[in-house]
């Protein structure tokens, strides 16, 4: 991989403007003496929408960006506007990377990656016999990739559009096997036999506060996960710690995520317990 001593970056989504990750590529970049500059391309503030994702990616490898990163609500959306797909984006149907190299634009996944590392640190040794995942979107569908790989039998998806949680369940048993994945049909049935719950819905961030679920659902024996970390604790999290639940937040996802796409964006190794200080030190 070919390092590069100079980037320009920047990160596409909708009510961005509380990210923590254009601080942590840059203070990576600095602390290697890399020329680093990260920019938020707001749709909320710029008053964009979706419709807008083929225009900013024009522009972006227009002016020289080196790479983006791909956040709700476009992880699905900007796929066909790719040329290639890594092998993990192409399997999980969901890009939040995307690196312009020889002039063309090769869409990544490493939300799956981030994911799963804060999975084996803060919940290595729970129970994940049954799992109940809310949301199939761009995120949910790399996070349920990470939880069928880390060892959960069987895991069953809640989506308000139900098309969606259907084409994701079919996309995870061709993976993993028939029966690994569910729709689900009867939310607190599902939750009654869970061991652990994980949010993967924008229900929770700063922009759309209350929580994903009743949480009379919620119960003492429940790990619960989080990949939301603005705020870095939502209300569902407050309710399941209140009832003495174990849980995970989203702030390990996003440092590791963010560890992938600096070293696809640099060609460089990121040294992540250094980022994953400097995102924690966004708290004290």
């Amino acid at each position: 991989m070919t390092q590069n001593t100079s980037i320009l970056a920047g990160l596409i989504g909708a009510g961005i403007q509380a990210s923590r990750t254009p601080a942590l590529h840059e203070h990576e970049g600095d602390a290697q003496s890399i020329r680093y500059l990260y920019r938020l391309i707001d749709l909320d503030a710029l008053k964009l929408d979706i419709s807008a994702l083929p225009q900013l990616l024009d522009g972006a490898q227009r002016m020289g960006f080196t790479g983006l990163n791909i956040t709700f609500p476009c992880k699905q959306a900007v796929i066909p506007l790719l040329d290639e797909l890594s092998d993990e984006a192409r399997g999980i149907g969901a890009v939040n990377t995307v690196v312009f190299k020889d002039g063309k634009r090769v869409g990544h996944n490493t939300d799956c990656l981030g994911f799963a590392e804060g999975f084996r640190r803060g919940l290595g040794d729970v129970k994940r016999n049954r799992v109940v995942q809310l949301g199939a979107g761009g995120a949910g569908a790399a996070v349920a990739h990470a939880l069928l790989s880390e060892g959960v039998e069987e895991l069953t998806i809640h989506e308000v559009d139900p098309a969606r949680s259907q084409a994701l369940v079919d996309n995870l048993n061709a993976h993993f096997g028939p029966g690994r994945a569910q729709v689900c049909h009867d939310l607190a049935s599902a939750m009654a036999v869970a061991d652990g719950l994980v949010n993967t819905t924008p229900v929770g961030m700063a922009k759309l506060p209350g929580t994903p679920l009743p949480v009379e659902l919620l119960r003492a024996e429940l790990w619960v996960a989080e990949i939301i970390y603005f705020p870095l604790e939502t209300e569902l999290l407050r309710h399941a710690r209140a009832l003495g639940c174990r849980t995970l937040d989203g702030g390990t996802m996003a440092v590791f995520q963010a560890v992938k796409a600096f070293e696809l964006f640099s060609g460089r190794p990121a040294d992540a317990e250094r980022m994953q200080a400097h995102f924690r030190s966004f708290d004290s």
